[in-house]
């Protein structure tokens, strides 16, 4: 929590009604809260990428924002470094929510009988880029999810609360899976990342075509159909080239780098993978498994595991364990919010 930003709960007030409201992008018709959906993990879990304003294509999957007031690196490429900043990347792209500038979005919200004297409450000024960029990441702080039955029984000491496969799961990711090597666990707390960047293979096997034969298309919540990839590829907008890491820093040993997700509430997260295309935790298990995608920047971490099918099992076991007891406080929390009136 920056000095200059420190929460209080008319900023958090603020920062959820502006999360939720559709009237910030250009044409009152997309918020935050429509690819970072609540009930869904504050991600999409019928999307492997985002959608933005107007049904345009976003490359990436929409990432999880529990627990994302620990982070030091915002964006699946790291490219931003504070939630008062990263905010208005969406805010501006022309395939989310499109906004033409600062001051076209700073002008609607002086324009919103709503939000009359409520920047005045929270910062004692005006709505302009800096207040609005607070208020959105005061919010944004207080999604922080724990108390799960992993930490009641890893701090707690609370032995009852994971059952044998989960524990044995728990040996597989500390183990001979290494899994804490990138989801990293110390005694005194546990965010499941080590907040850097890595190339799994994921984003080259993308670049370089190699897909599977048949892409799982979701038609309904929970309904899905396998349909063959060149149908997929045909009727879908093409997307453009992802590498990551090197976009921001143009070094070639960053190609297809990507922030190491938290496991925090993973269960509830689904698609995997910076661009969605694992839709399981057990497809995400099978790829570790094989050793990730071979390229030449591969990180040295990825490595071939050899698993049995029980230990996948256990491992998947494992990290259901860590959804948050409160999951449903925040849930509860979206639903009461007033969406701003679009006239």
């Amino acid at each position: 929590m920056p000095e200059n930003n420190p929460l209080t709960e008319s900023r958090v007030d603020l920062g959820r009604k502006l999360f939720f409201d559709r009237r910030l992008s250009l044409n009152d018709t997309m918020s935050c809260a429509m690819c970072h959906i609540a009930e869904q993990g504050f991600t999409n879990n019928e999307m492997a990428t985002a959608v933005g304003i107007e049904g345009r294509t976003v490359r990436r999957n929409a990432p999880t924002l529990y627990n994302v007031a620990y982070l030091d690196r915002l964006f699946l490429d790291g490219r931003e470094y504070s939630l008062e900043q990263q905010v208005w990347g969406p805010l501006l792209a022309s395939n989310e929510m499109a906004n033409p500038s600062v001051g076209h979005v700073i002008q609607k919200l002086k324009s919103l009988n709503d939000y009359e004297g409520l920047f005045e409450k929270a910062f004692n000024k005006s709505a302009n880029m800096e207040t609005v960029g607070m208020a959105l990441a005061s919010y944004q702080r207080t999604l922080n999810s724990a108390d799960s039955a992993f930490d009641r029984w890893y701090f707690a000491k609370q032995s009852k609360l994971l059952n044998t496969q989960a524990q044995a799961g728990f040996e597989v990711f500390t183990g001979k899976g290494g899994c804490n090597g990138c989801h990293s666990i110390s005694s005194e707390h546990a965010l499941f990342t080590d907040r850097l960047l890595h190339n799994t293979g994921i984003g080259y096997r993308t670049a370089m075509g190699v897909a599977p034969l048949t892409t799982r298309v979701q038609v309904a919540p929970g309904q899905f159909v396998d349909v063959d990839t060149d149908i997929v590829a045909s009727v879908s907008e093409t997307r453009p080239s992802d590498l990551g890491l090197y976009e921001i820093t143009q070094s070639p040993q960053d190609r297809w780098k990507y922030r190491t997700a938290s496991l925090r509430n993973i269960a509830l997260t689904a698609p995997y993978m910076h661009n969605g295309s694992l839709a399981t935790l057990r497809d995400v298990v099978e790829f570790y498994d094989q050793g990730g995608f071979p390229n030449e920047n591969l990180d040295p971490l990825i490595r071939a595991l050899n698993l049995s099918a029980q230990e996948k099992e256990n491992l998947v076991i494992f990290l259901h364990s860590l959804t948050g007891s409160n999951v449903e406080v925040f849930i509860d929390d979206a639903d009461t919010v007033e969406i701003g009136d679009r006239n």
